[in-house]
């Protein structure tokens, strides 16, 4: 029996990348793809990288009944506000990949999907708000220590992210003829990633407290972030190697290097590519991630895995471009 899936929203950057995933998944069937502005059309006349791969079209409807899983590739907001207008049915399970019901408030019953740290959770939730890009890659970066009680002072990120990141819509700041040859910093010191990243940090270190001084930049690329951090650390490289490598030995798609990674590592696979140096006092901590899978898609479909008792791998062994 294969898993039965819905998607809402299917016109996106991470909707094309969700339906490639699923369409390639040997446990899944993609039953529907919602998007009301592309009814009747080709999936492959919205995302051209389809042609060849699927006759599937389009469609406004929403038959809850013949599937398992239901994904919400839907704007900022418009998942709260699709459930709470539309009767979803009780039996099935929902991964949200937008902001909507990642932070811990009353009454929320989404599991955090960062596989991570809620493996377990997310193997018995019904409900699961995928987390975002750049949080994925700054708390891939830094869960270890917050493990080891060791985030005691300030934290500082700086992260870059590919123009998929701001979204199919065009925008000022993310068409071609702005990007190319260009770079720039946004939301310096207040991004909407910060809020689920110190809770994550919370979970595993009480008593966190510190200011994560994070200034995000936009690359002159299409997909991946490449995010490097640096916090106060007294002890010695080896022993930060081992700290990484010993947090993440049942992690499968974060891997610990001792070499410094290139981006092209990770773009197009599902991995988190981790870096650890010491410098005088500092700890240097390089992540890389591709934004549209580890930092949304794949990420969505590996909770999915987890969620259905498969291996969190299933379908998701993807290899990077060699060049």
């Amino acid at each position: 029996m294969k898993i039965k899936a819905g998607i809402i929203g299917g016109a996106g950057y991470t909707a094309g990348e969700l339906i490639r995933l699923l369409l390639i998944h040997p446990k899944v069937e993609l039953v529907f793809v919602n998007s009301t502005s592309n009814a009747g059309n080709k999936l492959y006349d919205v995302h051209g990288g389809l042609l060849g791969d699927t006759e599937m079209s389009f469609t406004d409807q929403l038959p809850y009944e013949q599937i398992d899983v239901l994904f919400f590739c839907t704007p900022h907001g418009d998942t709260k506000k699709f459930l709470e207008a539309n009767n979803v049915p009780d039996h099935l399970k929902i991964i949200d990949l937008s902001t909507d019901y990642r932070h811990k408030t009353k009454g929320n019953k989404f599991v955090y999907g960062l596989p991570e740290i809620n493996k377990e959770e997310i193997k018995k939730a019904n409900y699961i708000a995928n987390p975002g890009c750049f949080a994925t890659a700054i708390q891939l970066a830094l869960l270890p220590l917050a493990n080891a009680g060791l985030l005691n002072s300030e934290i500082h990120v700086n992260g870059i992210t590919g123009s998929t990141g701001a979204g199919v819509k065009p925008s000022a700041t993310g068409h071609f003829s702005w990007r190319e040859n260009n770079i720039s910093v946004y939301k310096a010191f207040d991004h909407q990633h910060l809020k689920e990243i110190a809770e994550s940090l919370v979970q595993l270190q009480e008593d966190f407290a510190s200011d994560i001084n994070f200034i995000p930049v936009r690359g002159n690329f299409t997909r991946g972030i490449f995010t490097s951090v640096y916090v106060d650390y007294d002890g010695t490289e080896e022993d930060a190697a081992k700290l990484y490598n010993d947090f993440y030995a049942n992690a499968p798609f974060t891997v610990v290097t001792d070499k410094n990674p290139d981006l092209k590592q990770a773009v197009n696979t599902n991995k988190c590519i981790v870096h650890v140096e010491k410098h005088g006092k500092k700890l240097l901590v390089l992540s890389c991630i591709d934004n549209l899978l580890k930092g949304a898609s794949g990420q969505a479909v590996q909770n999915m895995n987890l969620i259905f008792g498969l291996d969190e791998t299933e379908g998701l062994k993807l290899k990077a471009s060699a060049f």
